[in-house]
């Protein structure tokens, strides 16, 4: 089949008008918005946002989204809600209706019901004249000159648009909440996402031996107890415990290299000094950034009194979905 047109423009120009409906709805930031997020802060309910078609996947979505950035949501089919589904919303909820039009069947329906429940009624729509829009507490105006597509008809900018805003208002609430990197972590401990926002040194290094040598023991004895321990690495310390150094792999393959004795050497004399460490409190997603940043593959792991209580290996991180 020959194409009319050429794919990449057709594309480029998609998005280009999406991003052009972004920018215009932008605009439309006011008091009223405003008053809208305040609102859903005071609820003593949840926010339960429904619409049909296109509109209930756009819904469904900001629910999400609103669930995981502290605000409790329900979706609710606005369909389903002519049939049973409307027991669902309360007098002290916000109900949030997505429409285009605000002048289909199944809203028209909804509407004065909703109403009746004693809940907040906010209108999320792109027609400003339409019976939804008339009839809500507050508005969130979404209009746009046109469709993506060449007939007008497809829902695409539009929900774009319904899908940015509700992006906007989950942005603002979960500022004004204080929202933080941690409460974030509470409701995403699944995947490496989550792992990066709660798991710690401390949750890792157990699961490790813990190698350790003099610095005057000899470098055999340091090999030994570096393939004892399975590290790649051992910690060096003086006759108080304190770290001085690590002694790794890298350190054996230069002797190697540079056709160095082992015999009577100690490993004092060939450990790395001032080794990378990090406190056992800490995010494991630092250790991964410390590793990066110099090049390395090991921390030893010290408690808060600067002892060595264990290392963490790239490895680690690697076996938990952080890398």
């Amino acid at each position: 089949m020959k194409l009319a047109k050429n794919i990449q423009t057709t594309a480029k120009n998609t998005l280009l008008k999406e991003a052009d409906a972004i920018r215009q709805i932008s605009e439309f930031i006011d008091e009223g918005f405003e008053a809208i997020v305040s609102l859903i802060l005071k609820l003593e309910g949840r926010v339960v946002i429904t619409g049909v078609g296109k509109s209930a996947i756009v819904a469904n979505k900001i629910v999400a989204t609103l669930n995981s950035t502290g605000t409790p949501s329900l979706f609710m089919h606005a369909a389903d809600a002519i049939h049973g589904d409307l027991g669902m919303v309360q007098p002290n909820d916000a109900v949030i209706c997505i429409s285009k039009s605000g002048n289909t069947p199944e809203i028209k329906v909804l509407v004065p019901l909703i109403k009746r429940t004693g809940a907040k009624l906010i209108a999320l729509v792109s027609n400003l004249d339409s019976d939804l829009a008339k009839q809500a507490d507050h508005v969130l105006n979404a209009t746009i000159d046109k469709e993506a597509d060449p007939n007008n008809l497809a829902p695409t900018t539009s929900t774009t648009a319904h899908m940015a805003l509700g992006d906007a208002l989950a942005v603002c609430l979960l500022e004004c909440r204080g929202f933080t990197s941690e409460d974030f972590a509470k409701y995403h401990p699944g995947g490496s996402l989550g792992k990066q926002l709660y798991l710690k040194v401390e949750d890792i290094y157990p699961k490790n031996g813990l190698p350790i040598v003099k610095e005057t023991d000899l470098v055999k004895e340091s090999i030994l107890e570096i393939s004892k321990k399975r590290l790649g690495a051992t910690a060096v310390v003086d006759n108080n415990g304190k770290l001085t150094g690590i002694f790794t792999d890298g350190d054996i393959r230069r002797m190697i290299e540079k056709d160095m004795s082992f015999e009577h050497r100690t490993v004092a004399e060939v450990m790395t000094k001032n080794p990378k460490t990090i406190v056992k409190g800490e995010f494991a997603l630092r250790a991964m950034n410390q590793m990066r940043e110099h090049s390395i593959n090991h921390l030893v792991v010290l408690d808060d009194a600067e002892s060595i209580v264990g290392f963490i290996h790239i490895q680690d991180l690697i076996n938990e979905g952080i890398v």
